[in-house]
């Protein structure tokens, strides 16, 4: 089931022109870019009257018109619609005129005879700008009111944890959009599931794609996603589409981004900007509307410095970005995702589903869980297939996780205070000695080293606290 977010799929763009070769050639122009909702208006005295009764996204509006000029209606549309990015069409590069323009509200402008690059460019930036503008108010109110319209969309993905229910938040309003999307976060986090909520949520009618895009050179790359021409290279006995084209309508999703070479980079960088490429051995363009996903393990600005990853396609990537917590900064999911991997697991392997002793999930809260999720998944798989009857053994789970990595990761995990005021205080779960030693220690500092009042602050004996100074070797 797909699902539609409200005027999210709309990039309808209006012409203005008293000049009908003109409005023909740029809505040409525009459709053979990508853009096909391109209406036309040649009477300017119109305008006002259309923008009342149909949703645009953007105006390119020329300065010199009959009646009523786009001087004129320029303040006109600021005023009444001001969430619609204006591109004004002037036929001499008046600077004076243009820059009042620009004052009064204008979003970009055009010198006549218009090139066609910079039709194209201006007007997906105002599209960008107007996508980004619309998703930042749609993201305030499902804050402030903590609503989310499509929870059956994350279904795939067990969490009840609140950083994890923001992220959904914010899918649901990026998702009708057609910008790219990086998701990042740690192996085993769940990078494609948000990837596939992402394509669930779009509304697109085409397929989901996945390519891991890890250990590609670029030959294999460039084959693998854009496909190639009959004789492109020995072996090429046919044409063959690429990924890319099986993902039209629908969404891309490129695993392991951060591992690819530079050249495979430069293309990909094309594709993102101009939505178009070129099939290995071909010199003929071809268009592309699948919506792309990308998702990297890596530290993308680390590999920007070691010269591994450009500057310019990081940046073209961080329009859309969502970055999945590990799960040891979601433990009250734990219980949550080990029930869910029972069930699971024992349906996959014809048993009946064992019943965890209470402590386990105290067990695996303690542990760092370098794999994550699909760590965690791993652990209960090997569990219920060990497991014979009553209650499942924990064995399995101490075997891997074992006391001195256990005791490792409670002292090098750094909890939030609202996880654990104390965890966050000591830099682990700290032990009833270290507690008592921490509280006598401040109130001596409290009472300025005078023990009766400190004793008070404790509420002990002046004796008692006095053996609990010798016995932690804390002299008033």
């Amino acid at each position: 089931m797909s699902y539609v977010l409200e005027n999210k799929h709309l990039q309808r763009i209006l012409l203005v022109d008293d000049e009908p070769q003109i409005l023909e050639s740029c809505q040409s122009c525009l459709k053979n870019s990508g853009y096909p909702d391109v209406v036309t208006e040649n009477d300017s005295r119109k305008v006002m009257a259309l923008l009342a009764r149909e949703e645009v996204s953007v105006i390119v509006l020329d300065l010199r018109m009959p009646h009523l000029t786009g001087l004129e209606l320029l303040p006109q549309i600021v005023s009444q619609h001001p969430q619609i990015p204006v591109i004004l069409a002037t036929a001499n590069n008046d600077v004076e005129i243009v820059v009042n323009c620009i004052k009064e509200g204008a979003f970009d402008y055009l010198v006549k005879p218009i090139e066609v690059k910079r039709l194209i460019t201006s007007v997906r930036k105002a599209l960008e700008m107007r996508s980004l503008s619309s998703e930042l108010t749609v993201l305030k109110h499902y804050m402030f009111t903590d609503r989310l319209d499509h929870p059956e969309a994350f279904q795939s993905i067990v969490s009840g944890n609140k950083s994890m229910r923001a992220i959904f938040q914010y899918l649901e309003v990026i998702a009708g959009t057609r910008q790219p999307v990086m998701v990042t976060g740690e192996t085993g986090t769940g990078k494609e599931l948000i990837a596939r909520a992402i394509h669930e949520l779009s509304g697109c009618s085409g397929e989901f794609v996945a390519l891991n895009v890890a250990g590609l050179d670029d030959n294999m790359f460039s084959d693998t996603l854009f496909g190639h021409r009959k004789g492109a290279f020995t072996g090429a006995d046919q044409a063959r589409d690429g990924l890319i084209t099986r993902a039209a309508g629908g969404t891309l999703f490129l695993d392991e981004i951060g591992d690819l070479n530079e050249m495979s980079q430069i293309k990909l960088l094309r594709l993102l900007q101009e939505q178009e490429y070129y099939p290995v051995g071909s010199d003929f363009l071809k268009k592309s509307d699948a919506r792309i996903v990308m998702a990297t393990n890596r530290d993308l600005l680390e590999r920007i410095k070691e010269g591994k990853f450009r500057n310019d396609l990081y940046y073209r990537l961080c329009g859309h970005r969502v970055h999945l917590p590990p799960l040891r900064e979601r433990l009250d999911d734990i219980p949550l995702l080990l029930d869910h991997f029972l069930t699971t697991t024992s349906a996959t392997l014809g048993k009946k589903k064992p019943t965890p002793p209470p402590e386990l999930a105290v067990l695996l809260a303690l542990y760092n869980f370098p794999g994550n999720i699909r760590e965690l998944e791993a652990l209960v798989f090997d569990a219920v297939l060990r497991h014979r009857s009553g209650i499942l053994s924990m064995e399995t789970f101490r075997a891997v996780i074992g006391d001195e990595r256990l005791a490792r990761s409670a002292t090098t995990h750094e909890p939030s205070s609202d996880e654990n005021p104390l965890a966050a205080i000591f830099g682990h779960f700290p032990t009833i000695d270290e507690v008592e030693e921490y509280l006598i220690r401040e109130a001596m500092k409290l009472a300025k080293g005078n023990q009766g009042l400190a004793s008070k602050i404790l509420g002990m004996g002046r004796q008692t606290l006095n053996k609990r100074l010798k016995t932690h070797g804390s002299g008033a």
